[in-house]
């Protein structure tokens, strides 16, 4: 895999993706066996914050694939 090509570089946030993916999974069966609310609360906050992520990093491969070069993320 070529992480300088646009299929490469989308190849490359696949496991961020299927990470985010997972987390979803998890909050919403902690959710389905009524799992604690600080728990539940947790797992919304982490596939939220993953979600965003893959978000961010799709945005910034798209914009490179358009020759366009975005700030640095902190």
């Amino acid at each position: 895999m070529d992480k300088r090509t646009f299929s490469g570089m989308v190849e490359a946030g696949e496991p961020l993706v299927r990470q985010a993916i997972e987390a979803m999974k998890e909050y919403h069966g902690a959710q389905d066996r009524g799992a604690p609310a600080e728990e539940v609360e947790r797992l919304r906050l982490l596939a939220e914050s993953l979600f965003e992520v893959v978000s961010d990093y799709q945005s910034r491969v798209i914009a490179r694939a358009r020759g366009k070069d975005l700030p640095p993320l902190h």
